[in-house]
């Protein structure tokens, strides 16, 4: 059931969709694939996270001793 045409862009999109789900849901090998790539994506955004956080408090810290160090020279 197609609901633009398939001479549209979103209709070609649709088009395109369509084929890709139906070839994910009627292919047996490619469900433990599709969880390996979950699975490797979700350690990626953990480490990515992680990264950030450790980047994050280390800029706060310097930018905290810089503004005390900028505070200080002005006595």
């Amino acid at each position: 059931m197609m609901r633009f045409s398939p001479a549209t862009p979103l209709g070609f999109l649709e088009l395109m969709l369509r084929e890709h789900i139906h070839r994910a849901r009627t292919s047996d090998s490619r469900g433990a694939s599709a969880v390996e790539w979950v699975v490797i994506s979700a350690i990626i955004v953990a480490i990515a996270i992680a990264v950030g956080l450790i980047l994050q408090g280390a800029l706060e810290d310097k930018a905290n001793e810089i503004d005390d160090q900028i505070g200080g020279a002005g006595t």
